[in-house]
């Protein structure tokens, strides 16, 4: 049989002293993010197909990803509303 003990840690913590953690993360900007990066991907898949006579989606490219990179630093960064 298995004998119930108090468990001293138990009694220790109040139940005001309980810090409960901020909740993270946007999923809203995650897919903004997502977004951005997809934009990224066509825009260098079309310079390739294009056999990258201009630099310009090269450099669109660049910026879509630079973008997303920096939402979904926002995204963690961000307090969520409660």
């Amino acid at each position: 049989m298995v004998e119930e003990t108090e468990r001293p840690e138990a009694q220790a913590a109040d139940p005001e002293e309980v810090v409960t953690p901020r909740r993270r993360g946007w999923v809203s900007l995650y897919a903004v993010a997502f977004a951005l990066l997809l934009g990224a991907g066509l825009a260098i898949a079309a310079s390739s197909l294009g056999s990258l006579h201009s630099v310009g989606l090269l450099r669109a490219s660049a910026g879509l990803s630079i973008a997303a990179i920096a939402v979904a630093l926002l995204a963690v960064i961000l307090p969520r509303r409660p």
